[in-house]
């Protein structure tokens, strides 16, 4: 997601040097594809803690390493498929390693068509059971819809007519399992109720249209159910640390950024404003708000916050990245 802002904003170098990294440590096809890897590229990220440090304000546990490095999240794939679109759609000329990067293509395709079917732990890396999370299943077919979209773009050979499919079976699945008919809304799972900001992602993605009344409908449910005053809840089910109880910057972001795309801009414009206003001296943001103090919680500064704060701000201004003109589209609408 990082590396997408990065290649919207025109920073194409560190995009590349980012990609290239990427490319080193993505496994031949056949091995497993680590959700996460350390800076160096290590594959093993073993969780311990460290007892005799207290934390900030005695945060405990103070942690080295993440055990989620070993979760599935089938997510992942349509992350970095979606950034290798976005490079041959922009860069293709000039791409040096454009044959690896197909190889990638046609590796994730396979790994995608093995797995999306099963359950996972989900963008939230939930140490719970597995689920059919409708984020990942999401992710799937944006992994499937890209490779396509990348094999027409450079004229490859591909067996085009057997990832269409694919690409139909995994959208048909998404469109009957994912829906909750009772509450009018696409749920966090297959078979749940639960509300999750992650669906606000289906438009941004491609799955269905702003003015797809099923989507609208999934806006309107999860601000009646999550938003408290502009900010987000991520989800409400209780989760590993219990239930929820502060907001999660991204989740404000992605919301605003739905509002707007629904039609509803003047409330998306104003809610942007509050949430700018909620960052620290520099304009930074950590991972979660405080819903009464707008106290900064969790990670920080924190790059999912960032990522989202600079996508809502680019789709607002229409393409507009300029900040003089950026702040006259917003001051006119």
């Amino acid at each position: 997601m990082v590396l997408s802002v990065l290649i919207e904003l025109g920073h194409a170098s560190s995009a590349q040097h980012f990609l290239n990294f990427l490319i080193d440590i993505i496994p031949e096809k056949g091995n497993k594809m680590q959700i996460m890897y350390g800076i160096n590229g290590e594959q093993k990220l073993e969780e311990y803690f460290l007892d005799h440090l207290a934390g900030y304000e005695n945060s405990k546990p103070v942690r080295v390493g993440n055990a989620a490095y070993v979760q599935k999240q089938n997510d992942i794939f349509g992350i970095l498929m979606e950034v290798i679109y976005q490079q041959f759609f922009r860069f293709e000329t000039t791409l040096e390693n454009s044959e690896e990067l197909w190889t990638v293509v046609t590796g994730i395709v396979y790994v995608v068509e093995e797995n999306w079917m099963k359950a996972d732990k989900g963008i939230w890396e939930l140490r719970t059971e597995d689920r059919h999370f409708t984020f990942s299943k999401l992710l799937c077919w944006v992994a499937v819809d890209r490779a396509i979209k990348i094999a027409e773009l450079i004229h490859k050979t591909a067996p085009l007519e057997e990832w269409k499919q694919l690409r139909a079976d995994i959208y048909d699945d998404i469109y009957h399992n994912a829906w909750n008919d009772e509450i009018k809304a696409y749920t966090q799972s297959y078979g749940s109720s639960d509300l999750d900001a992650s669906t606000l992602l289906m438009q941004n993605y491609g799955f269905v249209r702003a003015d797809d009344s099923r989507y609208i409908n999934t806006v309107k449910a999860i601000e009646k159910d999550l938003c408290e005053d502009g900010l987000m809840y991520r989800y409400k089910n209780k989760d590993d640390f219990g239930l929820p109880s502060s907001s999660f910057t991204i989740c404000s972001f992605w919301f605003i950024d739905s509002l707007f795309k629904i039609g509803e801009k003047k409330k998306a414009i104003q809610y942007f404003g509050q949430l700018l206003s909620y960052s620290n001296h520099l304009g930074l943001f950590s991972e979660d708000i405080d819903f009464k103090t707008k106290r900064l919680l969790g990670n920080f500064p924190q790059a999912y916050s960032h990522l989202a704060l600079i996508q809502t701000a680019i789709n607002f201004a229409g393409g507009i990245t300029e900040e003089d003109e950026l702040k006259e589209v917003i001051k006119t609408d």
